[in-house]
């Protein structure tokens, strides 16, 4: 990770190294946080965040499912994410707003401990790898089950969710792949670490539907818009560990991530085919509003100020 000048902290900007909070916060201890993962681009009209207000919306969707009420209306963190944008100096970086329990009581129910609320942004280019993003990556099916949704509300994206994730892909990177994919208890297709799955098949999409304990991605949404617009016919329904090994093609979808293909599941090899690059190529237009369908997802960082003003 790259640091930058500041972080926003409750409403103030705080130096990189000034950042810190307590050992006793509670979010430490039980994972009782929430996050989100943005990406600002570089375009014609200036920085621009893909979906900011639809991924706010889903942080504070994802603190009430916590019994978290956020201190900061959308419109507020919006604005402080501007601010953070224009006080680094970023045309283009990731976004990492977080809330959780912070300092307060240690017993399991948090109580009346105070939420805080962070805004991190650094430069972070392709998760899985720009050589990933061309030829394809190495997934392996992961003895680790994705939780159940009565288990934790996986709608929800979580900071103590993502122990699940943790395990799955270290489980991965161990053996050697570069990702891991996630079943349900029973036996459906979930989705990667932190990316949502889609399977090519005769020319048809499919991708596995909400019920299957994954988290409703912005990105997938955007996929599924996307390759409708062009024509494709996606399908969100159940998907079995076969559908992988006899896909034409399979990718994985993901802010952090973007549109990245699996050219192998379990050492079945399947390639990088043309759907999966048309896609990928439509996504990357998008973010930069070099499509029409940008319109209306590209929210530019207009507030933000200059550095040194």
């Amino acid at each position: 990770m790259r640091e930058t000048e500041k972080i926003w902290m409750d409403g103030e900007l705080v130096d990189w190294a000034d950042a810190k909070i307590h050992v006793g916060t509670h979010g430490l201890h039980y994972g009782s946080g929430v996050f989100e993962g943005i990406r600002c681009y570089e375009t014609a009209g200036g920085p621009a965040v893909f979906r900011l207000t639809d991924h706010l919306q889903r942080l504070h969707n994802s603190a009430r499912l916590l019994y978290m009420e956020l201190p900061y209306s959308i419109d507020e963190l919006r604005d402080a994410c501007y601010e953070l944008i224009g006080v680094n100096g970023l045309p283009e970086c990731y976004l990492r707003p977080m809330a959780f329990y912070g300092y307060g009581e240690l017993g399991v129910a948090a109580g009346d401990n105070p939420i805080e609320t962070v805004i991190m942004s650094w430069p972070w280019g392709a998760y899985l790898g720009e050589e990933g993003l061309k030829a394809g990556i190495r997934a392996k099916i992961s003895t680790w089950q994705r939780i159940g949704p009565n288990v934790i509300p996986h709608v929800s994206k979580a900071t103590g969710i993502y122990l699940n994730s943790m395990l799955a892909v270290t489980e991965a990177n161990r053996a050697g792949y570069d990702e891991a994919i996630l079943l349900t208890a029973e036996g459906y297709v979930a989705d990667g670490s932190g990316e949502n799955i889609f399977v090519v098949k005769d020319g048809k999409l499919s991708t596995p539907e909400l019920s299957n304990s994954i988290l409703p991605g912005i990105t997938r949404d955007t996929v599924i818009q996307i390759a409708r617009g062009l024509g494709y016919e996606v399908a969100e329904t159940q998907v079995i560990r076969s559908d992988l090994y006899l896909a034409d093609e399979v990718f994985m979808c993901g802010t952090a991530a973007e549109v990245t293909p699996l050219r192998s599941v379990d050492d079945v090899e399947i390639g990088v085919g043309p759907v999966t690059l048309e896609l990928q190529q439509a996504y990357l237009d998008t973010v930069r509003g070099r499509r029409a369908q940008s319109s209306g997802w590209l929210e530019y960082a207009e507030r933000a100020p200059v550095p040194g003003s």
